[in-house]
């Protein structure tokens, strides 16, 4: 039976989440669908520019993302401690970026408000906003449809473009999310759809290392800020309440080793002692290879170790997490 999402996620816990949507049956959301010999490629640019979009009105940052021809993947952070610092006014202008204002929210606005308990009502509409703005479930759904329906337009069909609900998978610690982050970075060339990280456009890393987005940056005007990709703050994260404890460029190159291993499609092995990541995740380079290549594979629930596993259940009312005794002796 399909849970619902609240029994999915929970922020206690972890505020890292790797999301995955696929097309339905023959359907290509990107690149040359060998089916219709149709070309699709130009949907990625799409793909990016809505993410980036709805990660500056959203109170959620994007760790890392990969738009591959049939399906994608994000690896985002849920900053609820920003949406709660946001004004009403900071509220109200970020969902009016993607929905019509309410009219007693207007009336608010004006001063116009006939009563207290007409004003109260519009506040209890914002707040509603507010927690709207840091929601996995309404992020997805403002990313999807609006796919769906910019691709049916496209194709000049109607019906279901994207297969099911998306995949939610929660990371409990900075392990499990520097592992997937790096398994959704090298999806292209685990797809043999690039060579290396520095040629897979439309991926976080790609825009990493030239720093910016695959093609241009969406143009839309925003009243607010756009957010660039949560960061790596290196040795100053202790001033910071977000981001990754090690450098860009560590994550880099041990990323880049990765991916001339799989490039190559033989088994090839990573000195640990030549990586600091490692040395401080304190994975060894066969539990790395493997989660970088297979991450989700034998897990897909949640990730991390048998104390944090077992807490997440407890929260989400879960009697079991699958892969629980294959992450046993990784995720120690």
């Amino acid at each position: 039976m399909t849970q619902s999402r609240s029994k999915q996620v929970s922020l206690q816990d972890t505020r890292y989440y790797h999301l995955i949507s696929r097309c339905v049956r023959r359907a290509y959301l990107c690149g040359v669908d060998p089916y219709s010999q149709q070309d699709y490629e130009h949907r990625r640019q799409w793909m990016v520019d809505r993410i980036r979009f709805l990660s500056s009105v959203f109170a959620i940052d994007i760790a890392a993302y990969a738009v591959m021809s049939n399906h994608y993947h994000l690896v985002v952070y849920v900053d609820e401690t920003e949406s709660k610092a946001w004004s009403d006014e900071d509220v109200c202008q970020r969902w009016l970026q993607l929905y019509h204002n309410h009219p007693l929210v207007e009336r608010l606005q004006a001063g116009n408000c006939s009563c207290k308990a007409e004003a109260d009502k519009a506040r209890d509409i914002i707040n509603e906003w507010r927690a709207r703005l840091a929601d996995l479930s309404w992020f997805m759904r403002n990313l999807n449809e609006y796919m769906a329906r910019k691709a049916n337009k496209e194709d000049a069909c109607k019906g279901r473009f994207w297969e099911g609900r998306f995949k939610s998978q929660a990371l409990l610690d900075e392990k499990a999310v520097l592992a997937c982050m790096a398994y959704v970075d090298l999806n292209p060339i685990r797809a043999k759809m690039a060579n290396s990280v520095n040629s897979a456009q439309f991926t976080s890393i790609f825009e990493r290392i030239h720093d910016k987005a695959s093609v241009q940056d969406d143009k839309k005007q925003l009243p607010f800020t756009v957010k660039p990709l949560l960061g790596f703050i290196g040795n100053e994260h202790k001033q910071s309440l977000k981001g990754f404890a090690f450098s860009l460029l560590d994550y880099l190159t041990l990323v880049e080793e990765t991916g001339k291993i799989m490039r190559e499609d033989k088994r090839g092995y990573i000195n640990q002692q030549a990586f600091p990541i490692l040395q401080k995740l304190g994975l060894s380079s066969d539990d790395w290879l493997q989660l970088a290549q297979h991450f989700g594979k034998k897990y897909h629930q949640a990730v991390g170790s048998v104390k944090e596993l077992s807490a997440f259940a407890a929260h989400t009312n879960k009697k079991w997490i699958g892969g629980y005794r294959q992450q046993a002796q990784i995720f120690q």
